[in-house]
């Protein structure tokens, strides 16, 4: 049986940053940031269990975990999602994969549209309209944002009303009951040909 305020671990590794929230009936019992461009994959466990630490709790008083799948860095997003599946399936209990499209606009009212850090003066872009429906996302120019409704939240629009790995719990805690497919990662490009400094453990299928 679901608790009616369920215990929820969110976190995120796809941007420059290794980020987790807990949070329980929508409360943040705590939550850690560190930006870094590269070493997620070493980083990660450890501030997980720093984040249970602070609210005096551990692993098998969660209920769910939620995690981000992208789009971003391609190691950063298997890196996250590798060990969200691999928690899941230790623990006996569901893991939700959130799009950062998703994170960013979760307490803003819609329609809006959200832009996320693509480099090379691009941006990944998606819009949503007044029911919720989003458009496909893509990458686009940051000079040459396709029209939209709504405020852009991201890349030189306002700030998302949560901090990523905040938002990414809240949505985690709504639709873990709804038995989500296993998290699987958001690529909107083919990933640069250059090989990644960091080896992202295996998702196995």
């Amino acid at each position: 049986m679901t608790r009616k305020n369920p215990l929820v671990l969110g976190f995120d590794t796809s941007q420059a940053h290794c980020a987790a929230a807990l949070l329980q009936g929508g409360n943040v019992l705590s939550e850690r940031r560190e930006e870094m461009t590269k070493g997620q994959a070493e980083r990660l466990m450890d501030l997980l269990a720093d984040v249970l630490s602070d609210a005096g709790v551990s692993y098998g008083d969660l209920d769910a975990i939620g995690v981000g799948t992208g789009p971003g860095n391609f190691t950063g997003i298997r890196i996250a999602i590798s060990a969200a599946r691999g928690l899941a399936l230790g623990l006996g209990i569901p893991a939700v994969g959130v799009s950062l499209f998703d994170a960013l606009r979760e307490g803003t009212p819609l329609p809006c549209a959200c832009t996320i850090d693509a480099r090379r003066h691009d941006v990944y872009f998606q819009a949503f309209d007044r029911g919720g429906s989003a458009c496909v996302p893509e990458v686009v120019p940051a000079a040459a944002l396709p029209h939209h409704e709504g405020p852009m939240i991201g890349g030189g629009g306002i700030d998302p009303v949560f901090p990523t790995a905040v938002a990414i719990a809240r949505l985690a805690a709504q639709r873990f009951t709804d038995a989500p497919a296993r998290p699987a990662p958001l690529y909107i490009r083919p990933a640069d040909a250059a090989p990644a400094r960091d080896t992202a453990p295996v998702i196995l299928p």
